[in-house]
């Protein structure tokens, strides 16, 4: 089939992703657009996870100021090279992080990060709730994972719907961003303040 060169331009544009591997995906896909993204965002997380064990000692602190001062944000995110670090794609994914973080209000990065007696507290409430609601003894276990998980999704950055688009967690943005660039990227840290919240 043959590709045109205004085809693999436009699917550039969108994803970022090599001239090459761009058309490679709208050969393998048939030049259907969609399938040809798609199929770039599974090659882009299949290289993530072949990145994920890689160093991250460069990268950047961003700071974002919200709503007339009410809220801020600092939030260190780390890649491999001082490269990339002042790629400006990179950068854009650190702003909307920071946006993330300022909108969204995470508690931690990830859930391995969440205290083991958080958990366990969070687990004693939600079998407290399923009981108290009347629910069989025997789904217990599963009604618990489930609160469990809204809880990782709701207080986790990597486990939250990113804002800009909230069919995606934010860890699958940043896997994404992991296969464009080409480096592995972690977020280190984040801070939020909220103007009159207790200390």
């Amino acid at each position: 089939m043959e590709i045109s060169a205004t085809q693999v331009k436009e699917l550039r544009e969108v994803t970022g992703a090599g001239m090459m591997d761009c058309k490679r995906a709208l050969m393998e896909c048939q030049g259907d657009f969609e399938k040809a993204m798609v199929y770039l965002r599974e090659k882009g997380l299949a290289s993530a996870a072949k990145r994920a064990d890689r160093e991250t000692t460069e990268g950047m602190i961003d700071a974002y100021i919200h709503m007339g001062g009410r809220i801020g944000v600092l939030i260190e995110v780390n890649c491999e090279t001082d490269f990339v670090a002042k790629n400006a794609q990179f950068q854009a994914l650190v702003h909307d992080l920071a946006l993330q973080v300022a909108a969204a209000n995470p508690r931690y990065v990830s859930r391995e990060q969440v205290p083991a007696e958080v958990v366990e507290a969070e687990r004693a409430i939600y079998l407290a709730q399923a009981i108290n609601e009347g629910k069989p003894e025997k789904f217990a276990g599963k009604i618990v994972e489930g609160r469990l998980e809204k809880f990782y999704q709701e207080t986790c950055l990597l486990d939250q719907a990113f804002i800009r688009d909230p069919d995606k967690k934010v860890g699958d943005l940043i896997r994404e961003n992991i296969g464009l660039i080409g480096e592995n990227i972690t977020v280190k840290r984040f801070v939020r303040f909220e103007r009159g919240e207790a200390l």
